[in-house]
């Protein structure tokens, strides 16, 4: 097909930054209905591969799938549009909350609302695991890999990178290396030298100019964030404990309540994530020196948060056609694809115990979440039934929903 127009592209990704709530598992079904549904951009094999490379880089994967998407379809500028379009939307939500949240305590209205849009996302991310299930799990290995890593993430709690390079491992001792396969031709030409001098310029460039101009709290900032750029396979949820401490413990920057709140907040809205760097870094240098330097240390973290994700993916894109060209790379890559829903099986119902129980106990005998069945909440069950009916029975659309349970929950919360 021909390469969308700006404009399209623009519209296209615009509307995934605004409607990406949820997390990932929401944000890689919203990308797989508009990008491989409703319009031919991406090829379900080519997205299903492109979110197994995303799986194995660090950072959020989501963000990073919409650059890949991007990228694929208009090279560098169209990965620009795609992956900050991604994030921009969610990243100006957060300042205002953040903001708000730090002149003003708690936004009790916006937390109501956005507990509506977190009932819709249940049944879209199911919608999508359904989906993305049918067309990655062709046999009993993929069956088998999926259902592997959905028990050692969900009930044993073993490491996401682990994981994945199991996966990636069996698929390729499995497959035999005689057998061939037709050559993928549309790829680009990498320049890895200069992808790599460019992009890892303008991550660092920030970093080393607050250094030279020997300003404690904003190179604290850069550090702290770039460190955890690189750290963050599996997304935020991997890191979320280390960050924690870090922030709370070691460095002092926030107390834990605030820590809770900025994870709510960050959860109901658009965008990674992993956002919640930004709000931790405004709420610290708004503790350090108003509004003015929260900015700038939002900013600051923002750039070495996300910077890094167009390195990766502006690297490894060029090759992946090359990978999934090699019979036993491309079985990997396989193996990976299906164990991704695992992934996702494992984020979906993390996500739904959260939401639908106000006391989950994670201490237990396994590392799974389990919740206290009598802390139903019986006002997000309602907004859940409601979100079900419009988006399963009714048909309703997304954007249509989404409005009308924000709405829901608004009400549900002043009543």
């Amino acid at each position: 097909m021909n390469a969308p127009s700006t404009a399209e592209m623009i519209r296209v990704f615009g509307r995934i930054g605004l409607l990406s709530f949820g997390g990932p598992a929401a944000q890689i079904a919203l990308m797989h209905r508009e990008l491989v549904e409703n319009r031919p951009w991406l090829s379900e094999e080519s997205y299903l591969r492109a979110l197994s490379l995303c799986m194995l880089l660090p950072g959020p994967e989501a963000m990073q799938l919409a650059t890949y998407a991007g990228w694929r379809l208009r090279g560098t500028f169209g990965g620009l549009i795609a992956g900050l379009l991604f994030v921009v939307p969610g990243a100006l939500v957060i300042l205002c909350l953040a903001l708000g949240y730090a002149l003003y305590g708690q936004v009790p209205l916006v937390q109501a609302a956005f507990e509506g849009i977190k009932a819709a996302v249940i049944i879209i991310v199911l919608q999508a695991l359904l989906k993305v299930s049918r067309k990655a799990l062709t046999g009993r290995d993929a069956l088998l890999l999926a259902g592997s890593a959905f028990v050692a993430l969900y009930f044993l709690g073993l490491p996401f990178p682990l994981i994945v390079i199991a996966a990636g491992l069996y698929g390729f001792a499995m497959r035999k290396s005689a057998e061939t396969q037709e050559t993928i031709v549309h790829t680009r030409p990498p320049n890895t030298l200069q992808t790599l001098l460019i992009w890892g310029g303008l991550w660092s460039a920030p970093v080393l100019a607050l250094w030279f101009m020997d300003h404690a709290f904003l190179s604290q900032i850069a550090l702290f964030f770039s460190k955890l750029a690189v750290v963050t396979f599996g997304g935020a949820y991997a890191v979320l404990a280390y960050m924690t401490q870090t922030v709370v413990q070691d460095f002092g920057w926030i107390s834990t309540a605030e820590m809770i709140d900025a994870l709510g907040l960050a959860e109901t809205t658009p965008g990674p994530l992993i956002l919640v760097t930004e709000f931790v870094a405004l709420l610290a240098g708004f503790a350090k020196g108003g509004v003015g330097l929260a900015v700038a240390a939002g900013s600051v973290a923002l750039w070495v948060t996300f910077t890094p994700c167009f390195l990766w993916i502006f690297l490894a894109g060029p090759y992946l056609d090359r990978i999934a060209a090699k019979p036993r790379l491309s079985s990997a890559l396989n193996a990976i694809t299906a164990a991704v829903v695992g992934v996702i099986l494992n984020l979906t119902i993390w996500f739904a115990v959260h939401v639908l129980f106000d006391r989950v106990d994670t201490g237990g005998w396994t590392a799974a979440p389990l919740p206290d069945m009598t802390s139903l909440d019986l006002r997000a069950l309602a907004l859940t039934f409601l979100a079900a009916a419009l988006l399963l029975w009714l048909k309703r659309g997304m954007v249509e929903s989404l409005f009308i349970l924000a709405i829901a929950g608004l009400c549900v919360g002043v009543l």
